[in-house]
């Protein structure tokens, strides 16, 4: 088809208008890129998807699937062995409980036998992989943070770590509190180069020994790390690394799992996507108090009381247009108000929109 017509006809805000009713990535795509259909099965098939979603919003509201995380280039890495970081393991685990709840969606309400529709395949066919999406959320609490609950050498290198960060400020407070506080600039203790200090005036340095790792923008004030802790403050930098490598341990762990289920989430992805778009048409088609429409191949035109979707609704006149039946020329007349244009232009845009599946 001439994409020209498109910009005449402005199907490209149509375009633009549904993918506003998507809530992923992937189903806006899919919008922006919508196409009328020449096959009348084909358009057939699309124009019931329509109804059956619009006929779900009215029994039990929208479908939301903004959860749906792209997850193709973390399938990708996973197929080849690599470890994924925490973002990439919680999009999935995002997946598969958009899945999930697409899926409690889509059952009866109160237990009521519904009558089939063509959604139900694409329901069906969704895989929430629930162990999978709970062990990831038991582990990871969010981007930043590793449940101690992840692993026991986890929770052990984390409660060696506190003990040693309460050994280092029992210490630090001594002398803050007690002996050292007289050569200090501020009571307080501080972190240089992540390990602790106290700040100590330049003309005491003599009285505090330790490690000088920082000094103040105008050098009255250095940050010594005290003798005293020196060992601490050690055991504690190789605590940290080995809980680094405990995260790490996680990390694969929860990603040689997810390994397993690949093929179910790229299928989630697809059908979620799919359905995104497919309910973003039933959107579109409430808001619009739009209709689905009959399509034949004998050239028969027959629009009842139809608005040029892109005018206000209720300032619009309504036109009826039949060609086809009774007579195959229609001769539209009339002064220069824009009347016959629009008339003209929603025969179009109506027929565009229809054999792209929307009402």
């Amino acid at each position: 088809m001439n994409k020209k017509v498109y910009q005449t006809l402005e199907f490209n805000k149509i375009r633009e208008q549904l993918a506003g009713h998507a809530s992923t990535a992937g189903g806006k795509a899919l919008c922006l890129d919508l196409e009328p259909l020449q096959s009348l099965t084909d358009i057939t098939a699309a124009q019931t998807e329509t109804a059956d979603a619009l006929s779900r919003v009215y029994r039990r509201g929208g479908l939301y699937l903004a959860g749906t995380k792209d997850v193709r280039a973390s399938l990708k890495r996973l197929d080849i062995g690599s470890s994924l970081n925490i973002t990439e393991l919680l999009d999935i685990c995002s997946l598969l409980e958009t899945a999930g709840k697409a899926k409690q969606y889509a059952r009866p309400i109160d237990g009521r036998e519904e009558e089939p529709d063509t959604l139900d395949p694409l329901f069906a066919a969704l895989e929430p992989c629930t162990p999978l999406s709970q062990e990831i959320r038991r582990c990871i609490l969010s981007e930043d943070e590793i449940s101690d609950e992840a692993s026991p050498a986890l929770k052990s290198v984390r409660r060696s770590i506190r003990t040693a960060n309460d050994r280092i400020h029992s210490t630090l407070s001594g002398m803050v509190n007690g002996s050292a506080r007289s050569y200090l600039q501020d009571a307080v203790i501080t972190q240089r180069n992540g390990r602790y200090c106290i700040p100590v005036k330049a003309e005491y340095r003599s009285q505090v020994p330790g490690m000088i790792h920082d000094q103040s923008s105008t050098g009255s004030t250095l940050f010594v790390e005290p003798m005293a802790v020196v060992r601490l403050n050690n055991e504690l930098k190789e605590l940290y690394l080995k809980e680094q490598e405990e995260i790490e341990h996680v990390l694969e762990r929860l990603s040689g799992e997810a390994a397993s289920f690949t093929e179910a989430l790229a299928e989630d992805y697809q059908l979620l996507t799919e359905l995104d778009f497919i309910f973003a048409k039933a959107s579109l088609a409430k808001e619009m108090k739009a209709t689905c429409p009959v399509f034949n191949e004998k050239g028969k035109i027959h629009i009842k009381e139809g608005r040029h979707p892109l005018l206000n609704p209720a300032k619009v006149v309504p036109v009826t247009i039949r060609l086809g039946q009774d007579y195959d020329l229609l001769i539209v007349t009339g002064p220069n108000t824009g009347g016959k244009t629009v008339s003209l232009k929603t025969t179009g845009l109506l027929t565009l929109m229809g054999q792209a599946g929307l009402h």
